[in-house]
């Protein structure tokens, strides 16, 4: 560490992302950190756990933590992606509000002003997909907002374009607290790569398949094991879905659908871990996994006090 960075103030501190599905929450947490490790699409209830991510510079380290969008639960996987994000909202420094560019604050919105009334903890509305919009416009959508909360600050970006998106690093760094560095300077996650390369895979399943289909799907990580030689890594991967009908349609018609889904997978866990490799995938019917607090914990979604 140099000695800029000792006498310097270091702060460090715990930051929340939410939102409504698809204001792109993860896509400002991949931009943030430089790094893709939440995994995105334009189908709503995306991230299902709270990814935990790291942002490390000479003026402090920023953990942010994207939750699963806030929407009304529909079955057990959605009470527990609305716990994860209750429990959330508790335990950081800074909520990080992300919404869409509009003048039009609709119930969804009014649900989360709701619970944001009820912590103390300073809320920034981030205003996303400014790259949509005229720029003179933005103001108005600052005044609605204004109006509704007394925000610690609103920042306009577009995660997608990174604009705007460096000064919202410096304005996050001016409400965190001094504080120790949690993690190690090249930490960008706390998740294991199993984890992000099965949220991976689930993400090209989101993207290739019919909307009716994403959101009864899990992805399990059978093996990962490096070759000897570290030169190639084998992943045997299963995906689960709720019927036979939909274990069909990611097959596909001789196979085709499910090889694209590992094609374009596999591309983005090579650019993770560095290596080539080597990704069969199988798929299994679990009816109503969703409704089941066994299989649930199974395939990866846990209580979040645990």
């Amino acid at each position: 560490m140099s000695d800029t960075k000792k006498n310097a103030t270091f702060r460090s501190g715990f930051v929340a992302l939410i939102g409504r599905p698809n204001v792109g929450k993860s896509t400002l947490m991949n931009r943030l950190i430089g790094q893709k490790i939440a995994i995105t699409s334009n189908k709503p209830q995306t991230t299902r756990n709270r990814i935990q991510t790291v942002y490390t510079d000479e003026r402090g380290q920023i953990i942010f933590l994207d939750t699963p969008g806030i929407h009304k639960a529909r079955n057990k996987l959605g009470e527990y992606m609305a716990e994860v994000t209750e429990s959330t909202l508790k335990d950081v420094d800074l909520i990080l509000w992300l919404v869409e560019p509009t003048d039009y604050i609709g119930a969804g919105e009014q649900a989360i002003l709701a619970r944001l009334r009820k912590v103390d903890t300073p809320v920034m509305l981030v205003i996303n997909k400014i790259d949509k919009v005229k720029k003179e416009e933005i103001l108005r959508f600052i005044d609605v907002y204004r109006k509704e909360y007394d925000f610690a600050a609103i920042v306009p970006v577009s995660a997608l374009k990174g604009e705007n998106t460096d000064d919202l690093t410096d304005t996050i760094f001016t409400y965190l607290p001094e504080g120790p560095q949690y993690y190690d300077e090249d930490t960008v996650t706390d998740q294991p790569e199993r984890q992000i390369a099965a949220e991976m895979i689930r993400e090209k399943a989101l993207r290739n398949l019919e909307d009716e289909i994403p959101h009864g799907i899990a992805v399990l990580i059978d093996r990962m094991k490096e070759r000897e030689g570290g030169t190639l890594i084998d992943i045997d991967a299963t995906i689960i879905c709720e019927r036979e009908s939909h274990k069909g349609i990611i097959i596909g018609k001789k196979g085709l659908m499910l090889k694209k889904i590992g094609t374009d997978a596999r591309r983005d866990i090579e650019m993770m871990t560095g290596t080539k490799i080597n990704l069969k995938l199988w798929v299994k019917v679990k009816e109503n996994w969703r409704d089941s607090d066994s299989l649930i914990r199974n395939y990866g979604y846990r209580d979040p006090e645990e």
